[in-house]
Parts: structure tokens; C-alpha cells; sequence
């Protein structure tokens, strides 16, 4: 590190084997050919998350010309250039499209081939499995070895066929070696069973080592850090735990509706959608909800979209309170909120300690300390605490001690998290993907709470847009025993 910056260097392609199978530890380094294969290439994922995410890793050094070819698969009828046409402007936006970078993106849509088929028929994937054959003996007239990697950017309900299809035609054919890996997006099923059975689907074609079921959340910088903080730092050892915390927050809001997506968003509502698949990472030892510590809401105008049936009850926001049984933490409340069309936008994790015992400078009700860990927007580290007011007086106020990481880390380019675990995918390390066990236990927890919902004994309570949400999820919160902070807002520093 230079005096008075940071150096941004070239991350490590090293991977921790701890984390990732024996079978797998070689054959993710190896070199030689790497066909990555985009199905459904003509959505918007694929256009908006995928096909970036390849162009910055291959602008990092990751993506190699000499080793990586990109195919996209889809039904629409369309040439190579019309992909790469449909794809390009999502590649850099054009405020940042400097000689430099425009030379980048032709070179890389020069590794992306287009092949036109159906999802459920032998005929479009042989074809495919041509085309990438052609690909890997060019390649591998060097020796080395043959990796397919493919993405699926479909919706779940063609998971089975789009697997079998794969399994019957484009496994990988290298006799030195290679893997064959499948990337599938949530969400993972509507509820217990519909996830077993489509986990037993995939299951019966590929090994549990060869499926990365994939949650961006999980590659989220800070949820990345979230472990070295934890664990890599001696003054959170004696705190992390029930004699200490009182309770801990994982909140996401958006500032936005449904927008569109009446239709698609009606059949998952809120609990599916973000608690069940992004929120709910602490599985083990977790009692049964209750339904006296749940509050949905429905934002007013939420019935307006035309693809909404006019008697729905689906939750647009959810408070739900989780507790653990176990000795660490017996008694503290976990509590996951999610909503749309609030008055504010962010994801963070907020631990709120207990008050300190006697409060001999009379600070109590300024408000607690707290560790919280801002994921999105303007991603930050920062724990609230109470300090002397400066002057004569012996007054206190709240403040914090603040990693804003646009200031500490200016400069630096913080990765997208569909970036990190694609590379993780290529290199074979699965930490930071949903195991099939860790699936079927966050559906044990929620299946029974969702089934309620869809029965309508529990309902959804009506809030404004724009609002925090339904006055009941405060009341929640309060009787939890999470203190709301007055008078004290955390601003975000701006550079």
C-alpha cells in the first residue's frame, strides 16, 4: 500500500479448499478450454446481470480469450449480431464509453456465439453441443481440459427439462479431465415441497458438487465481510451473544412498488420473494413462528396492476420474528422486515446491544449502541455509540465510528456480486451458495407461515405508500424490545 492511498491489486485466483470438494480442487485451476453457457439469453437477467457480469470479469483478466468461449441458448429466432446487439448497451453505460472500453466490448462480443432452440427437445441442444464441440477442439489440440459452465437465466418451472436436456447431450466430453456445472436462480420452489421436488429433480441428473444455486445477496461485499468482522476482531468475542444483545435486524426496503411485476411478484409476495430466499441465512435450532409475531401489509394501489386479482392478500411487506434455541442466543429476537414501496431504500444488518447498567450520565433514552453493517446503497460499517458532547458541560450525544466504504476505499471498484460468484462457480468453491440441506431447513421454517397466508388466516393490512409501513410492525418491533432511535439519523458521508 502506497502512503496516504490504497492500491487496488489483481485479485487472487487461490481458492480455500476447506470450503470446496476434493473432486473439484484441480480441475477449477486447470487451463484450456471454459465454454460458458448463457440459456434464456434473450431476458432481461441475462441482458441486465449475466452477460455484465461475464464483460467485467473478462475486462479484469478472469475471462481469458485464449481459454473462454460464451454461448447464448434461447427459442427466439435471431442471428449472433442480434444478440450481441440486444446485449451491448448494457455492457457500459455510455457516459463510460471511452475508446478504451468500447474496444473492450467488441472483443468480448467477439466470444459470444448464438444457438436458437427449445428448452424441453434433443434437437436445439445437440446443435448446441456442436457448436461448443467445435469450440473445445479447437482449443484442446493443446493440451488441457474442458469445462462447461452452464447459466440458467430461465424461470424454475423449465429447471427439470432444461437438466435433463443437458445431462443427455452436452455433458462435457474431455478425456483429460474437466467438470460440467450448473448454475440455477431462485427462487427455489413456493414452499417445502415444490423445493424437494425440484431439488430431487436436478438431483437425480447432477451431483450436489456440480449445482450452485445462486443468491446475489451472497455475494454482496459486505455480507462477504460479514465473517472476517465477526470472527478476525477480539472486542466482538465476549459480545456476541444473549448476555449482551438484545436483538438483531435484517431489513430490506424498497422505495418502489411492483412496477410491472404485479403478475410474477402476486404468486411469491414479499416472505417468498427476499426474507425467505435473501434474508434467512441463520437456519439452525429455530422455533416455530408464531403468528401473534408477524405483521404483512399490502401497500394501497398494489391491487391497481391488472395482473393482480383484485382479492389478494399477498404480503407486499413483512415483519417476522425469528428465535433460536440454543445458548448463545436463547431470548434475543431476530427480526427479518421486508417490504415495497416505503419511504426509504436500504439492506442492512443492525445489532442492537442492551443498555448499559446504572446510565450514570443519564443517556438511556438517546438510545442504544448498535453495530450495523449497511449493505446497500453506500455500503458502510458502522457502530452507534454514545460519546461527551464537546464544551464545558458534561452532556453526552449520540455518534458513531464510520467505514464508509466510498470514502476509506476511494478509488476502489467494489465487484458485483453476480461477478464474485461466477468466478466462484468457475473456480468450484461453494461457500457462498445455498446448499440443498440448508434449502430444505429456511422452507421447514417458513412453509407453515406461508400456508397460513395462502388460506387467509393470517391478512395483510393496508399501509400508504411511501410510509414505513403498517403502524402494527412498530408495535412488533417495541414489544420485541428493539429501541428506535430519536432525533439521531446516520448520514452516509458524500465525496
Amino acid at each position: 500500500m502506497a502512503s496516504g492511498g490504497w492500491v487496488m491489486e489483481k485479485r487472487s485466483t487461490i481458492k480455500n479448499d476447506l470450503f470446496t470438494d476434493k473432486e473439484d480442487s484441480d480441475s477449477s485451476l486447470a487451463s484450456g478450454s471454459l465454454s460458458i453457457i448463457v440459456l434464456g439469453a434473450s431476458g432481461d437477467l441475462a441482458k441486465k446481470k449475466t452477460f455484465p457480469a461475464l464483460f467485467n470479469l473478462y475486462r479484469q483478466g478472469f475471462l481469458p480469450p485464449s481459454e473462454v468461449h460464451i454461448f447464448g441458448y434461447a427459442r427466439s429466432k435471431m442471428t449472433d449480431d442480434e444478440l450481441k446487439d440486444r446485449i451491448r448497451g448494457y455492457l457500459s453505460p455510455s457516459k463510460n464509453a471511452t475508446p478504451e472500453v468500447s474496444k473492450d466490448v467488441s472483443n468480448f462480443l467477439d466470444l459470444v456465439k448464438y444457438v436458437s432452440g427449445s428448452y424441453d427437445s434433443d434437437e436445439g441442444f445437440q446443435l448446441l453441443d456442436k457448436e461448443i464441440y467445435k469450440y473445445e477442439y479447437e482449443m484442446n489440440r493443446q493440451e488441457g481440459m474442458s469445462r462447461r459452465l452452464f447459466y440458467l437465466a430461465l424461470p424454475p418451472s423449465v429447471y427439470p427439462s432444461v437438466c435433463r436436456m443437458i445431462k443427455l447431450n452436452c455433458m462435457n466430453k474431455s478425456d483429460n479431465g474437466g467438470w460440467t456445472r450448473i448454475v440455477v436462480e431462485k427462487p427455489f420452489g413456493k414452499d417445502l415441497e415444490s423445493a424437494e421436488q425440484l431439488s430431487s429433480q436436478i438431483g437425480e441428473l447432477f451431483n450436489e458438487s456440480q449445482i450452485y444455486r445462486i443468491d446475489h445477496y451472497l455475494g454482496k461485499e459486505l455480507v462477504q465481510n460479514m465473517l472476517v468482522m465477526r470472527f478476525a476482531n477480539r472486542f466482538f468475542l465476549p459480545l456476541w451473544n444473549r448476555d449482551n444483545i438484545d436483538n438483531v435486524q435484517i431489513v430490506f426496503r424498497e422505495d418502489f412498488g411492483t412496477e410491472g411485476r404485479g403478475g410474477y411478484f402476486d404468486q411469491y409476495g414479499i416472505i417468498r420473494d427476499i426474507i425467505q430466499n435473501h434474508l434467512l441465512q441463520v437456519l439452525q435450532a429455530v422455533n416455530p413462528i408464531k403468528d401473534e409475531e408477524v405483521v404483512l401489509g399490502q401497500y394501497e394501489g398494489y391491487k391497481d396492476d391488472p395482473m393482480v386479482p383484485q382479492t389478494s392478500n399477498t404480503p407486499t411487506f413483512a415483519t417476522v420474528i425469528l428465535r433460536i434455541h440454543n445458548e448463545r442466543w436463547e431470548g434475543v429476537p431476530f427480526i427479518l422486515k421486508a417490504g415495497k414501496a416505503l419511504n426509504s431504500r436500504k439492506a442492512e444488518i443492525r445489532v442492537q446491544f442492551k443498555d448499559v447498567p446504572g446510565d450514570i450520565f443519564k443517556c438511556k433514552k438517546q438510545g442504544r449502541n448498535e453495530f450495523v453493517m449497511r449493505l446497500q446503497p453506500s455500503e458502510a460499517i458502522y457502530m452507534k455509540l454514545t460519546v461527551k458532547q464537546p464544551g464545558l458541560e458534561m452532556s453526552t450525544v449520540q455518534s458513531e465510528l464510520d467505514l464508509s466504504y466510498k470514502q476509506r476505499y476511494q478509488g476502489v471498484v467494489i465487484p458485483e456480486a453476480y461477478e464474485r460468484l461466477i468466478l466462484d462457480t468457475i473456480r468450484g468453491d461453494q461457500q457462498h451458495f445455498v446448499r440443498r440441506d440448508e434449502l430444505k431447513a429456511a422452507w421447514e421454517i417458513f412453509t407453515p407461515l406461508l400456508h397460513r397466508i395462502d388460506r387467509g388466516s393470517l391478512k395483510s393490512l393496508p399501509y400508504k405508500a411511501g410510509t414505513r409501513g403498517p403502524a402494527e410492525a412498530d408495535a412488533l418491533l417495541e414489544k420485541a424490545g428493539y429501541t428506535q432511535t430519536h432525533g439521531y439519523i446516520w448520514v452516509p458521508p458524500s465525496l
